[in-house]
């Protein structure tokens, strides 16, 4: 698929902008600023996937609305963009969630963002303290790898009739997966996500887990999806005079 140069530069600025919303909303609603009355595990994860829904709704008609690295990467197995583009999606991915965290600390008050040693920084994803590294990479690989399934599942030809509410089935996808996986990885599932907080607040403990797992599922599950799932829809072939009813063939 080529793209104009305009067509370039409005998919890079979508996924730019878009994973910047989702930064800057999604871990504006992370912050307490009451430190005794700190937002819900649930909260969180409602906010997370309610940003997500109305971002998917600006942007899919522009870029398809990955602000995901992992998305991309399985765009691209799905051979829906090219490698160029797939480099463009992830460098605006990665400036929108750096330029989006940075947004969110001018306008919160900086007490906001102070932390007992050894907490990780507001809104940074960390494993729990229970689980190692493989069991992390896991649950991050797992979480990624059913929102990948959805988006196979939202490219696939034969739900080209299907493609109403979109943005609600991400939505309420991110949220229930944020509530089941987020006390074990914070349930990143978007290394840009998780690279902008890390920037800002200088922690980058256990941050390569938030790429790997979340990037070969995007390789791995979509190119799973292909050979096992996926089917070409066959054409309609066009009908007939002898095809048609009676009563057609006396309007013809």
């Amino acid at each position: 698929m080529k793209l104009a140069t305009l067509d370039k530069i409005s998919a890079f600025l979508a996924e730019l902008i878009g994973t910047g919303l989702i930064t800057f909303a999604g871990c504006m609603g992370c912050v307490a600023l009451d430190k005794m009355n700190p937002p819900s595990h649930l909260q969180i994860c409602l906010g997370f996937g309610l940003v997500v829904m109305f971002v998917i709704q600006i942007f899919g008609a522009v870029s398809g609305a990955h602000l995901n690295p992992a998305v991309t990467a399985a765009a691209f197995v799905y051979k829906i963009i090219d490698i160029k583009m797939s480099v463009i999606y992830v460098v605006g991915q990665c400036i929108g969630g750096f330029m989006g965290f940075g947004l969110l600390k001018l306008v919160t008050p900086s007490f906001a963002f102070e932390r007992p040693e050894g907490h990780a920084g507001v809104c940074t994803t960390v494993p729990a303290a229970q689980i190692n590294d493989f069991q992390a990479v896991v649950v991050e690989f797992m979480a990624t790898a059913v929102l990948i399934l959805v988006c196979c599942g939202v490219w696939d030809p034969r739900n080209a009739k299907n493609s109403d509410s979109i943005p609600l089935r991400f939505g309420f996808t991110i949220a229930a997966l944020a509530l089941v996986a987020g006390p074990y990885t914070g349930c990143s599932m978007n290394p840009a996500r998780s690279l902008g907080p890390a920037i800002w607040n200088q922690d980058f403990q256990g941050h390569w887990i938030y790429w790997v797992g979340p990037m070969l599922a995007g390789l791995l599950v979509t190119y799973v999806y292909k050979i096992v799932f996926y089917r070409d829809v066959p054409k309609e072939k066009p009908r007939q005079l002898e095809e048609y009813p009676l009563s057609e063939k006396n309007a013809a």
